[in-house]
């Protein structure tokens, strides 16, 4: 049973639903990681309905919540998708596995290894490179990462690639400086082919400080959308809705797993009914 299941139940067909039930279903909406404005819309239409229509009233308000921006991936070719996020969040992972999946599409793809500020970054997206059998374009150790996404967007203008990952540096949000990085990272990059696509990456188990990622990375660069890693049970995933409600950004992927084969489109319908 979902999130809220257990606790839909005990306010489904009863003529009074009591105030612990409703303290415990506003309880596990912010524990789902809704955040307060989110949650507090939940209760309110679930309050305004027949307990047998609580459900209804629920998905609805939720399904309200989601982004009304595509959640299509550019089509644009050749161009450049910039991969962002804080270390740990599974960013270069999730770079390889969207290059996996453009490849499975027919596109062909070339990564770059723009993290250089991370050594373990740059190998681990070599690695993926040579399991994936996908190019990868890196620099010397403590190499100007604007400088390694420039020759990279050179190389795959002249071998006419269709798309190119970049897998950015693991930015502390907090550092200013290093959000300029991105902006210079982007604008270089833009001198030789168009930036088609920015995702931010965003931990699902990280709470409300995923939105807190998001509005500051969206204030640096103007993000496409969310790739949602970390997807496997484990976390209440709400972060998601909070993210699309507060600032209109669609998640586009989301990622579970080890394997390449563990990213898909994000399907909002059955994310919302697995929360219910």
């Amino acid at each position: 049973m979902g999130l809220f299941g257990k606790i839909l139940a005990k306010i489904t067909g009863t003529a009074h639903a009591s105030a612990s039930d409703w303290a415990e279903l506003e309880a596990a909406l912010l524990e789902a990681d809704l955040g307060p404005d989110l949650a507090r819309q939940v209760m309110d239409s679930a309050r305004s309905v027949k307990s047998e229509s609580a459900s209804q009233a629920i998905l609805a308000t939720l399904r309200s919540s989601l982004s009304d921006k595509s959640r299509e991936m550019s089509a644009a070719c050749p161009s450049v998708i910039l991969i962002v996020g804080v270390n740990g969040t599974g960013k270069t992972t999730s770079s390889a596995k969207l290059a996996n999946a453009l490849v499975g599409d027919g596109k062909s793809v070339l990564l770059a290894a723009a993290d250089t500020f991370r050594a373990a970054a740059v190998d681990q997206l070599r690695t993926w490179g040579e399991r994936l059998d996908i190019d990868v374009i890196h620099g010397a150790e403590n190499a100007d990462p604007a400088s390694v996404a420039f020759d990279a967007a050179q190389q795959a203008l002249a071998r006419k690639i269709d798309f190119l990952i970049v897998d950015t540096a693991g930015r502390m949000h907090t550092k200013n400086d290093l959000m300029d990085q991105l902006g210079k990272v982007k604008r270089v990059v833009e001198k030789v082919l168009p930036v088609s696509e920015v995702l931010l990456v965003v931990d699902a188990t990280t709470g409300q400080n995923g939105l807190t990622q998001a509005r500051i990375f969206s204030e640096s660069v103007e993000l496409t959308g969310i790739i949602l890693t970390k997807v496997d049970g484990s976390a209440p995933g709400g972060i998601a809705l909070a993210i699309e409600a507060t600032l209109g950004i669609p998640i586009k992927w989301v990622g579970s797993g080890e394997s390449a084969k563990d990213f898909a489109p994000f399907d909002p319908e059955s994310y919302l009914q697995s929360l219910l």
